[in-house]
């Protein structure tokens, strides 16, 4: 007690508020750098994570102080405290189970999360927990000993705005600083850890509490007549099948290959004499595939994710921000997995060497029907291994097969790149491809990363060749975006045959085509010259599977109907056609480029293509802001259940699900004899060379295999997260 009384303890009501300040700031600390895997990756993000809980938890506090009664004053600021720290450990449990944070509807769900955890609740407390609740008491004790005593001197509310105004005013630097390190950090989120890396917990709550508010407004004053609009306008614009196409990949395992940031002006390209993409291309022409030439992406602020909700909903993304991150959560889809599962019997899964947590699809891929999702936790992620946003793409498919063996057949399989993501930065050992010398760095690595991806697809390709799941699968290939920006072009100009000093908006919109690519054997294939975007993808494989899609919100149409639309709207209205390229009032002729006054005629036509874009695009709008799938459900589909999903322990439960299914199990795994096949796959990865090889890629032993028990040895190269770097172009 004497040493205690020795202690220079606060004495003043302000002293005492710093001091919760200070110690809640260690306890956030504290869980940045033990329990949270925020990818912080330079010096101003590490300044940033220092000082991002002072700010709101100086606003919390203040509150307190404008209470005139001194012991209440001090109680309501231990409360506030109390009920702060709550928050941070709750969000750190949910982390350790689900590898992301607390939302709102997640709160107020809150007997939907504690059965999430189940059982392993106990196991999710650690030892250093203590650290994050042993102040509270002792400041308690502190105060009713005496040995911080209460100041009992009038407080003004003056002094109190001071303290509220102080912490505004450190809150708005905070933001402008992480917002010149993280540009439209709040308007187009896609990764919760990034709120929380710049802004904090409190903050995160805060922003997730206005936008879920937002969102509940505009979902309240909808009803189900708003889907009249929507289901005429899909129904009046339905192309019908074509009989020569439909139902030839009928029971087929898909494998669909995003392929990142890869623009179409690739294919065939070559550096020194060297193609840039050789496997690729032989696919582009083989005749066992259909390949389109003029196919756009169509993404917005939401990039991958807004390629990925195309791909697999046939509904757009937002003007601004991502479906993904601001309304996946909660909006309800009607996704391929899950018509495919329910249609069909088709399993699903989804592999990508980054957090689950990376645009939200932890939560999204539940909502859409996948059943499992193989993320960085499912990977060797150490050093060495990863980019900045995963695991490098020959470590992805060669480390996948272990647990796409184990899927039941027919499956529905996404494999999701990233290597050439920029910063593209591979080593000499990643890559010998030749330098393209010009003076951008970004373009120089975007041509020996494309040749990286496409090694790794070759290797994927063999596997699947040598494994026999070939013979049995539709493969679809497709880029989801651009990977220069239009601030490059110019600089690129001269390796695309362009002159940089004629370099036009339009040539910025013809480099918006992407690869899309429909591989399998036995395919009458050949290069497709019709127009079309990532939003058709969705009814061309379900025809394809000889799946009806006409009960379905598609705003895409079959690209190989004769009555596909072939105007392509892009994200910010604009549009493309086989004629003409619309960029606001400019107009250009596809033929010459040039921007062109049009006739009445073609005017005429041009005005009536632009208002079908723009109806287009606002009930897709509405479809999502209003979440009007929930007010319509086509016959034959169930809605989609995300409480059904668990994506922990997905190997053990395939080999489970294999056991209780025996002789009718359908997996390779189990038509391969009950044997492994993952050392058919053959890798130049330098990583998985020599011993290394047979610790990635293989599988227990037969005997540990057939207990689901002892098979998360598997995992155990595992580690919990890679990190992801903020870019703009994702």
């Amino acid at each position: 007690m004497k040493r205690l009384k020795g202690m220079r303890l606060p004495q003043s009501r302000t002293g005492f508020l710093i001091l919760l300040v200070i110690l809640f700031c260690i306890k956030t600390i504290i869980a940045y750098y033990l329990d949270f895997t925020l990818g912080v990756s330079d010096p101003l993000q590490w300044v940033i994570l220092w000082i991002n809980p002072i700010a709101t938890t100086l606003f919390l506090l203040s509150f307190a102080m404008y209470i005139k009664r001194p012991w209440v004053s001090y109680i309501t600021l231990l409360l506030i405290f109390t009920a702060n720290t709550a928050l941070l450990y709750f969000n750190v449990i949910y982390y350790r189970q689900f590898t992301d944070f607390l939302t709102i509807n997640t709160i107020m769900g809150y007997d939907k999360v504690s059965a999430g955890l189940g059982k392993s609740t106990l196991s999710l407390f650690l030892p250093h927990d203590i650290i994050y609740w042993l102040d509270i008491p002792v400041l308690l004790f502190l105060l009713f000993h005496k040995n911080i005593k209460v100041d009992t001197r009038p407080y003004s509310n003056l002094k109190a705005f001071s303290l509220t105004s102080l912490s505004v005013a450190l809150f708005g630097i905070n933001l402008s600083v992480s917002e010149m390190n993280r540009p439209q950090l709040l308007t187009r989120t896609f990764d919760r850890n990034y709120i929380v890396k710049y802004l904090g917990i409190d903050a995160f709550t805060a922003y997730d509490a206005i936008k879920t508010a937002r969102n509940s407004q505009v979902r309240a004053q909808a009803n189900s007549s708003d889907m009249d609009n929507v289901l005429s306008f899909v129904k009046q614009h339905h192309a019908a099948a074509n009989p020569k196409y439909y139902g030839v990949a009928k029971g087929k395992n898909v494998i669909i290959i995003h392929l990142e940031s890869f623009q179409q002006f690739l294919i065939d390209d070559k550096v020194d004499g060297q193609e840039v993409t050789p496997f690729l291309n032989s696919l582009y022409h083989s005749k066992n595939t259909l390949a389109f030439s003029n196919f756009f992406h169509q993404v917005g602020q939401g990039k991958t994710s807004d390629a990925e909700n195309m791909l697999e909903t046939g509904v757009y993304g937002l003007p601004q921000g991502s479906v993904f991150s601001s309304l996946g959560s909660d909006n309800t889809f009607q996704g391929a997995p899950a018509i495919l599962n329910q249609t069909a019997g088709y399993s699903s899964a989804v592999f990508h060497g980054n957090i689950g947590t990376f645009w939200n699809r932890n939560n999204v891929y539940k909502n859409l029907g996948y059943q499992y999702f193989f993320d960085s936790s499912y990977f060797d992620t150490s050093q060495g291994t990863t980019l900045e946003y995963g695991l490098k793409d020959k470590l992805l498919f060669a480390e996948s097969t272990k647990y796409l063996e184990q899927l039941q057949q027919p499956f529905y399989a996404k494999f999701i790149t990233v290597t050439n993501h920029y910063p593209f930065p591979l080593t000499k050992t990643d890559s010998t491809f030749p330098n393209v010398g010009t003076s951008d760095s970004a373009i120089n690595g975007y041509f020996q990363t494309a040749h990286y991806l496409d090694q790794a697809v070759h290797e994927f390709f063999n596997y699947l060749k040598a494994s026999g799941l070939y013979d049995n699968s539709i493969i679809i290939l497709y880029g989801d975006h651009y990977g220069l920006s239009n601030s490059e072009n110019t600089t690129l100009a001269p390796l695309l045959g362009k002159d940089p000093d004629t370099w036009t908006n339009f040539d910025n919109a013809q480099l918006q085509r992407v690869p899309y690519m429909i591989h399998m054997k036995g395919l009458k294939g050949g290069i497709q010259n019709q127009y079309g975007g990532e939003i058709d993808a969705l009814p061309t494989l379900m025809h394809l599977l000889g799946i009806d899609d006409s009960n379905y919100i598609h705003f895409g149409t079959d690209l190989l109907s004769k009555q596909h639309d072939q105007v392509v709207a892009f994200r910010n209205n604009n549009f493309v056609t086989p004629k003409y390229t619309v960029l606001g009032d400019t107009v250009y002729d596809n033929a010459t480029g040039k921007a062109i006054t049009p006739d009445k005629m073609t005017q005429a036509t041009l005005d009536k293509d632009q208002k079908k874009v723009d109806k287009e695009l606002s009930l897709s709008d509405t479809v999502n802001n209003k979440n009007l799938l929930r007010f319509y459900t086509p016959a034959g589909f169930k809605p989609v259940n995300p409480s059904d999903y668990n994506y922990q322990d997905g190997y053990q439960k395939l080999v489970q699900l294999r056991k209780s299914l025996g002789n009718k199990s359908t997996s390779l795994y189990s038509k391969n004899g009950n044997k492994s096949t993952t050392k058919l796959y053959k890798t130049d990865a330098a990583e998985l060379q020599g011993d290394k090889k047979s610790d990635i890629t293989t599988v227990p032993s037969s005997s540990e295999t057939d207990d689901a028990d002892n098979s998360s040895s598997i995992l155990s190269s595992s580690s919990s997260s890679s990190s992801t770097t903020d870019n703009n172009n994702n």
